[in-house]
């Protein structure tokens, strides 16, 4: 596809926006060697939109050598990577800041933060451990970092929780859970 200053020439009646992204981004597992498309409790190829300019990721870090590695940087991409190459594919120049900040006592998985929302990030199969696990996160960090009680938080995200899936096309399924930092 043709990119543009004007977005992503789709077709000749289609432009798309930009909504750039990096859709791998992660940090070395425990012990295990992994290839980067395996995204797991360290990462990987995620393909999470949320993950755009000016977002934050946290990553349980597991020993002091962790490494960070990023990059399959996207223009847009619709969530669930529905044909398996669901993104469009561009070359940047991306610019990070890292940070180790203390590990926070019950932090399994990813987490992101942006302007508006906290969210947690799971891989799994089936699809519907992917969403327990990212829901089971952000209630631990709601409970820890926010002052909510475990049974608070899950009928706060019972009511408000934004949840999707954003990839189904690499071995394990990759969902977030998030809420807006307003109801925090």
């Amino acid at each position: 596809m043709e990119v543009t200053e004007g977005g992503i020439r789709f077709n000749a009646r289609i432009t798309l926006p930009y909504a750039p992204f990096i859709g791998t981004l992660g940090v070395s597992p425990e012990i295990e060697a992994v290839t980067s498309l395996q995204p797991d409790y360290w990462g990987g190829n995620m393909d999470l939109p949320d993950v755009g300019p000016g977002a934050i990721a946290y990553f349980p870090v597991h020993h002091k050598e962790a490494y960070l590695y990023l990059g399959d940087c996207h223009a847009t991409q619709g969530d669930g990577e529905l044909c398996g190459i669901g993104a469009i594919e561009i070359r940047t120049q991306t610019t990070v800041r890292l940070d180790l900040v203390p590990k926070p006592r019950r932090m399994v998985w990813p987490r992101i933060e942006t302007d508006e929302h906290i969210g947690a990030i799971a891989c799994a199969r089936p699809l519907e451990d992917a969403f327990r696990l990212a829901s089971e996160e952000l209630v631990n960090w709601m409970v820890d970092d926010f002052g909510f009680s475990p049974e608070g938080a899950v009928l706060l995200l019972g009511q408000v929780a934004e949840a999707r899936c954003t990839q189904l096309a690499n071995p394990k399924y990759t969902y977030i859970t998030k809420i807006a930092k307003r109801y925090i």
